[in-house]
């Protein structure tokens, strides 16, 4: 019975990967006009680079580099560190504040889901710095590293950005439910009503 359901779980783990990529590359075509557009207004704003990149951890606690398009000023950690972003930062750019609050920053992480870093459908990857904040509250953390993390997920459309530590403690509980009742249907659900959400430019 346990090798049948380990056989299970691996052809489904390999059938999500090769959506994984068959979604990336296909939104990546479709969506290239949109993201052009995008790196040009967030260039235009303040000459800065319009692709921010930084470290967060992913399978197995391994670090892997993300990338979003830039939503804040190139020095927005520099004098007080790793700080969560709200609604009314005024570390956010004009056209940051506008992609981030309809996730279009999200963009560039269709490479970190063809580059195997991610999945499509996922808990949302952290910062070490934030990780060990959350796992001294709820050590269940650690449960999630058995998976790649995700462009999507419930959390971020039920929970929206985390910008305190108790929005983070309910991602986590989110995520968890997620972990134990994942399916690749469950998947399509999340993927089009992420996707519903945001042609139809719902703030989420």
């Amino acid at each position: 019975m346990n090798q049948r359901r380990n056989r299970s779980q691996t052809a489904s783990l390999a059938v999500k990967r090769t959506l994984d990529i068959i979604f990336a590359l296909a939104a990546i075509i479709i969506f290239s006009g949109p993201c052009i557009i995008i790196a040009f207004l967030i260039w235009a704003e303040d000459k800065q680079t319009p692709i921010f990149s930084q470290e967060r951890i992913g399978k197995g606690g391994i670090p892997f580099i993300l990338y979003k398009f830039r939503s804040m000023r190139v020095d927005a950690e520099k004098e007080e560190g790793p700080t969560l972003c709200s609604d009314d930062d005024n570390r956010q750019t004009n056209i940051g504040r506008f992609i981030r609050g309809h996730h279009l920053d999200e963009f560039p992480q269709l490479w970190n889901v063809l580059k195997s870093d991610m999945s499509f459908v996922g808990y949302r990857p952290e910062r070490r710095y934030f990780i060990d904040k959350i796992i001294a509250v709820n050590a269940d953390y650690n449960r999630l590293f058995s998976t790649r993390p995700g462009l999507f997920s419930n959390a971020t459309l039920y929970n929206g950005y985390t910008d305190t530590m108790e929005k983070m403690l309910i991602r986590l509980e989110m995520d968890l439910d997620y972990l134990e009742n994942r399916t690749l249907w469950l998947d399509v659900k999340i993927i089009a009503k992420t996707a519903i959400f945001i042609i139809s430019g719902k703030i989420f």
